[in-house]
């Protein structure tokens, strides 16, 4: 990308920058259809004058502030040349990235693809999802631990096609705890299969999103993907397998040593949960709340946290994680207060 040194306007303090768009990317591309990606990075630095004309972008305001939108526009014109496409979310997405000035640049997150199914393509969004697909890769048992919305349970999900794709591994095997019935299946009316199916639907819906549906039958029936209860893996060794363990928040302790010591060889295990939802029975610790504590010095075991930056449904959801966790805080506050008294 071509551009000229930032120089003053004459009578203020403000700095004029130019940045010209390659000849082999339309401007389009970078601006957006109806100018959407430029809208955005206006509203995203509304002291910054941007004016778009031919292949050439003008930048004009505070120096600081000129300096951060062009480094936005070099990372968006990186992420549109790697072909994937702009929009809102993307610009706002790369924004939070350079004002909270983390290690990765926006381009990187962003073009990082995982998996690419029935006509889209799967990739990290923010900064911590990368740093967990990163960990899926380098560890052979990662802790996915966060709230609702941050794609723990999804990516997971998209690296175990990814690498049974790529013969990694010979199978998935895809397990919940079943919390409300107890893991006592067998007093539920109906076939096994009705019986779980309300546990296991959210990994058979991420599964769909993922292989072709007239698939799947054929690869449970032959055992390449198997989706369970907890119950069902004890006794068991899983070698040369990708396994999830899904709302690990519902496991007791003995649950979780349980499952981690199913693992064989040439496996790998990712457990995905939100300690803050624990649906246990009163008096049953979390297994997934205190297995950092047990395992955090163990090697090529990780833990991953997400928050609600990392939120990628509505912009909502990443709100109400955070009004929650702060009504959390003034309830153990008062708590205090009171010497433990409600």
């Amino acid at each position: 990308m071509a551009e000229t040194p930032a120089r003053r306007s004459p009578g203020a303090g403000d700095v004029e920058h130019r940045i010209v768009v390659p000849a082999h990317l339309p401007v389009v591309a970078l601006l957006g259809p109806g100018d959407e990606v430029l809208r955005a990075v206006e509203a995203g630095f509304p002291t910054v004058r941007i004016h778009a004309r031919g292949d050439e972008i003008t930048l004009h305001g505070a120096p600081g502030e000129v300096e951060l939108v062009a480094r936005l526009i070099d990372e968006l014109l990186e992420v549109a040349l790697s072909g994937t496409p702009l929009s809102a979310d993307v610009v706002g997405r790369s924004v939070q990235m350079l004002t909270a000035a983390t290690v990765s640049r926006p381009a990187e997150v962003l073009t990082q693809n995982i998996l690419s199914s029935r006509g889209r393509t799967i990739r990290p969004k923010t900064v911590g999802q990368k740093a967990y697909v990163d960990a899926i890769d380098r560890h052979t048992i990662t802790f996915g631990i966060g709230p609702a919305g941050t794609g723990k349970t999804y990516l997971a999900m998209a690296k175990a096609v990814q690498a049974l794709q790529a013969k990694q591994v010979n199978r998935i095997v895809l397990t919940r705890p079943a919390v409300e019935a107890g893991e006592r299946l067998g007093f539920l009316p109906g076939t096994l299969s009705e019986k779980i199916d309300p546990y296991l639907r959210p990994l058979y819906d991420a599964l769909h999103d993922m292989v072709d549906p007239d698939s799947i039958p054929r690869l449970m029936e032959a055992g390449t993907v198997e989706v369970a209860p907890l119950a069902y893996m004890r006794g068991r060794t899983l070698n040369d397998a990708f396994i999830i363990l899904d709302e690990a928040q519902n496991t007791s302790t003995e649950q979780m040593k349980m499952f981690l010591t199913r693992l064989g060889f040439g496996s790998r295990i990712v457990v995905t949960g939100d300690v803050t939802q624990v649906d246990l029975p009163g008096g049953t610790t979390s297994g997934l709340r205190v297995v950092e504590e047990i395992l955090g010095g163990v090697d090529d075991v990780e833990f991953c946290r997400l928050t609600s930056e990392d939120v990628v449904r509505h912009r909502l959801v990443g709100d109400i994680i955070d009004a929650y966790a702060s009504w959390d805080v003034r309830r153990e506050a008062g708590r205090d207060t009171r010497g433990g008294v409600r």
